[in-house]
């Protein structure tokens, strides 16, 4: 039986391909909004912006509900370990947006209290930029993940490699290996 003589009855494709495009459409962001920046990722979630279109329209409560951190301001060292936590409680594959400048470098709060960059903490795939970043900023990091998701890049990130050890303070700061938006390459 050739394949002229099935009549478009069935679909083909590469098991991996469907894999990624499931993970891709099927993204579910759990909140870890910190500072202002958390309203205009609220904002993204309205009706204006719809990240439903996206297949993102429940901010998930549970870690173990979702596969997309989101971590929206500034980050305090006593917020560390619990930022940590979080994410260790998610599933694999997970992934994790940066949204604005606080959680990205510190911001304009460079002193003993803040973490200077969210990196330090976790794996960081998207940076989004701005202060606060505008919803189709934050829209416009998930659409670039969406893209990494779909090319494989987030995957050959982690490589299966195993979870670092935690320090006595219950978390270990990692390089990144990611995109920044915003920056001229």
């Amino acid at each position: 039986m050739a394949l002229e003589d099935l009549h478009h009855n069935f679909l083909t494709g590469r098991l991996e391909d469907m894999v990624r495009w499931a993970r891709r459409a099927s993204v579910w962001p759990a909140t870890f909004g910190l500072a202002c920046c958390a309203i205009e990722m609220m904002a993204a979630g309205a009706a204006d912006y719809d990240l439903a279109r996206y297949g993102m329209e429940v901010f998930r409560n549970s870690p173990r509900q979702a596969d997309l951190m989101i971590v929206a301001g500034r980050v305090s060292q006593k917020m560390a370990p619990v930022l940590r936590q979080v994410y260790d409680q998610m599933m694999e594959p997970k992934w994790v947006i940066s949204m604005g400048v606080c959680a990205s470098s510190g911001g304009m709060f460079n002193n003993y209290a803040i973490v200077q960059g969210v990196d330090q903490i976790v794996p960081v795939d998207v940076y989004a930029p701005g202060c606060p970043p505008s919803p189709e900023t934050l829209m416009h990091a998930i659409l670039t993940l969406h893209e990494k998701i779909r090319t494989g890049e987030v995957l050959q990130r982690r490589g299966g490699a195993t979870p670092p050890a935690a320090s006595s303070d219950g978390w270990t700061p990692e390089v990144p290996v990611a995109v920044r938006l915003g920056t001229p390459t």
